[in-house]
């Protein structure tokens, strides 16, 4: 989830409100995911439904969502580019990433590690307690 000047993912461990930074931003394409994802959802944070549905309700109201048709043509071709071979389900955020000139928040190291192969390095890291 990218956001000028950082993006950011949520995190899905310990309490809903964890990692979340009140300037990110989010393509819509988050709901879809979110919907899909539901049960995989519960089962790793271990969350009953009300507190998965506190968790969304709380991401909503502290990210910015922004509407992918805004992002233009060839910086999604560009996404595109950088995420084929690697996890085309991520080139919405990617694509709103390199559009909002922002650093990407993701845990997934599959991803950082084909993107930077790419010479894509514009990660968010959290500082670690």
């Amino acid at each position: 989830m990218p956001s000028a000047p950082s993006a950011a993912k949520a995190g899905t461990s310990g309490s809903p409100s964890a990692h979340l930074r009140p300037s990110s931003c989010a393509p819509r394409f988050i709901f879809a995911e979110l919907f899909k994802h539901k049960e995989r959802l519960l089962r790793h944070t271990g969350w009953d439904n009300e507190t998965l549905t506190r968790a969304v309700h709380l991401l909503t109201t502290h990210l910015r969502f922004e509407n992918e048709v805004a992002v233009p043509i060839d910086t999604w071709m560009d996404a595109h580019r950088l995420c084929h071979g690697v996890d085309l389900k991520d080139t919405p955020y990617i694509a709103l990433t390199l559009h909002l000139d922002a650093l990407l928040w993701t845990e997934d190291e599959e991803l950082k590690t084909g993107l930077r192969a790419k010479s894509f390095d514009r990660f968010y890291e959290p500082r670690r307690p």
